[in-house]
């Protein structure tokens, strides 16, 4: 594929991003100034995505994501349903002892990826939604991907676990995180509660809701292949 060809497809992926929640229906303008890209070309991309079925287009001119991407959203579901079943039973399990939101956050292009959530039945919901990619931040989950992750000095030794930050993100949260490790005891995520600052603080005092995290994160690395001698000197309470 020549040089043009993929800077074209890079220019129909990045105006696929430009749908976000709220943003589910796009007129062309809006998609030209959410992604830079001119009108004209812009045009041009969708018509080919909607003749693909990767998008759509109503009676006003708008586009929307078309079945095509529900499709390899299924497709894509169905081959990571073995991990999906590893991981997303430890996040219910945390998200209901807890009252928290509970993520498993990777990293991805040296950003923060959300690849799996769930959510308590009560209490605040923190809405980054599975799938949420966004640049490192001065959170719990950044601070433990960035020194865990990728080796850099977010602290100056490894601290206790889990990480705590109140108010960091904004006015009114406050997360703990861990990191998980898998096979040949190497570092794969960050694996993260968070919820209203005011709770979280107390039930971080109260050391409760550290331990039920930690001994979480211990069974889930031991499920993902982390050695039991790693996760005693990791996880310790």
């Amino acid at each position: 594929m020549s040089n043009d060809g993929v800077a074209a497809v890079e220019k129909a992926l990045s105006l696929l991003d430009c749908f976000q929640p709220g943003k589910e229906s796009l007129s062309l303008a809006a998609l030209s100034k959410a992604s830079g890209i001119h009108v004209t070309t812009v045009y041009r991309l969708m018509n080919s995505l909607e003749r693909m079925r990767y998008v759509v287009r109503a009676g006003t001119g708008d586009y929307s994501l078309g079945h095509r991407l529900q499709f390899l959203g299924n497709l894509y579901e169905h081959s990571a349903t073995q991990f999906s079943g590893i991981v997303q039973p430890a996040l219910r399990e945390l998200a209901a002892a807890t009252s928290a939101s509970a993520s498993y956050t990777v990293i991805e292009d040296s950003e923060a990826l959300v690849l799996f959530r769930a959510e308590p039945a009560e209490g605040l919901r923190i809405t980054r939604l599975p799938g949420d990619k966004h640049p490192f931040d001065n959170s719990a989950t950044s601070d433990v991907l960035r020194f865990w992750g990728l080796g850099e000095a977010a602290f100056d030794s490894p601290p206790k676990l889990p990480v705590f930050k109140s108010r960091a993100r904004d006015a009114h949260t406050a997360a703990m995180s861990v990191p998980i490790f898998g096979a040949e005891d190497k570092f794969v995520a960050s694996m993260t509660l968070s919820g209203a600052a005011t709770t979280l603080e107390e039930a971080y005092a109260a050391g409760d809701m550290a331990a039920r995290q930690l001994d979480v994160a211990s069974k889930l690395s031991r499920q993902l292949g982390a050695s039991q001698a790693l996760c005693e000197r990791e996880y310790v309470a």
